[in-house]
């Protein structure tokens, strides 16, 4: 099943708060990811068994390496006003105290240090396009994009040096080489343990 637009007031006069009011009040099934991408509200599905397997194996190893006072998120939105964009990716890496002093329901995506996305069939281009372009926007300084459905096969691309939309690929690599995350992250990554398909 595909991603499900919410229908929305139209126009180009839509003000952030106005889209972020529609994003809090979406029903969604339990357990749907609702998110803005480029100004449209949309609900998506849960992920399969192979999508969380990966996302739990990347946060336990980036548990490894980070200080105490950093988290990895599963499910905190983080907000890309520019964008028109509130998305909530598969791992965010944000420092503790931006957490507890943000009120509300998401943080700003610029807080992150990391944001890590795993594709899913149906909405692959929005990790690859939107999302990146969104996070690059907000100055977040690595996007790793986990691509079960490249279009080459499996691989995962590691991005950084945002400017602007745009992101410089730092390293790209196939399921079942090892992708290595810069400072301050310092960590090897072993994708010979994500499972192809």
């Amino acid at each position: 099943m595909g991603a499900l637009t919410v229908d929305h007031p139209s126009g180009n006069g839509r003000e952030w708060d106005d889209l972020v009011r529609i994003w809090e009040q979406a029903d969604a099934p339990e357990g749907w990811k609702v998110e803005i991408i480029e100004g449209i509200v949309t609900m998506s599905p849960p992920p399969d068994n192979i999508h969380n397997f990966i996302a739990v194996k990347v946060q336990r190893r980036l548990y490894s390496v980070l200080p105490e006072d950093w988290g990895v998120y599963q499910t905190l939105g983080t907000g890309i006003p520019l964008r028109k964009g509130l998305y909530i990716p598969d791992l965010a890496v944000v420092p503790d105290d931006v957490v507890l002093e943000e009120s509300g329901e998401y943080v700003q995506a610029s807080a992150a240090k990391l944001i890590v996305e795993v594709t899913s069939k149906s909405n692959a281009s929005n990790d690859r396009i939107a999302k990146a372009a969104g996070y690059a926007r907000a100055g977040v300084p690595l996007y790793l994009l986990v691509d079960r459905w490249a279009p080459a096969g499996p691989a995962i691309t590691l991005y950084g040096e945002p400017t602007g939309d745009v992101y410089r690929v730092l390293q790209a690599v196939k399921f079942g080489d090892e992708l290595v995350l810069p400072a301050p992250f310092e960590l090897t990554l072993d994708t010979g343990i994500f499972p192809v398909g």
